[in-house]
């Protein structure tokens, strides 16, 4: 039995699969992930019913389990910063995060998303748009 916050087990084995670079995507309740993953990349599906699981609850299990070595976000084509974002950038100052978030446009998110170090999609039950959260995992710490 597992005593931290993370439990999911596919989840964890494309998390203990992974390594520096790879990168993780918590996807919002609208995102086409079927449609966007990396080759290499697993989806798992967290979205029980609208707003069950949010990507905000996933990231607070996910920076509890992985090193974190860049966030970037999908940029609205207005250039606006949804109030999500926010969220996001709290819970990773808690866990020591010191970068800000990196916006893309959403194409080259897209992109980014499908490349080949793409390992896992979360796909979550969050119904605020633009709550899409691309994660570089990073190295461990000595």
């Amino acid at each position: 039995m597992l005593q931290y916050e993370l439990i999911h087990p596919e989840i964890l084995a494309a998390l203990a699969a992974a390594g520096h670079g790879a990168t993780v995507l918590i996807a919002d309740g609208n995102y086409p992930a079927s449609t966007f993953v990396g080759p290499h990349g697993r989806i798992v599906s967290l979205n029980l019913s609208p707003g069950i699981v949010g990507c905000v609850d996933v990231l607070r299990a996910l920076v509890k389990a992985i090193p974190i070595e860049a966030a970037h976000v999908m940029q609205p084509a207005d250039g606006s910063r949804p109030p999500i974002w926010n969220d996001f950038q709290s819970v990773l100052d808690e866990s020591g995060f010191t970068r800000s978030l990196e916006p893309i446009e959403r194409f080259a998110f897209y992109r980014a998303a499908s490349s080949e170090q793409h390992t896992l999609t979360i796909q979550s039950a969050e119904q605020r748009i633009y709550a899409n959260l691309l994660l570089t995992i990073g190295v461990r710490g000595a």
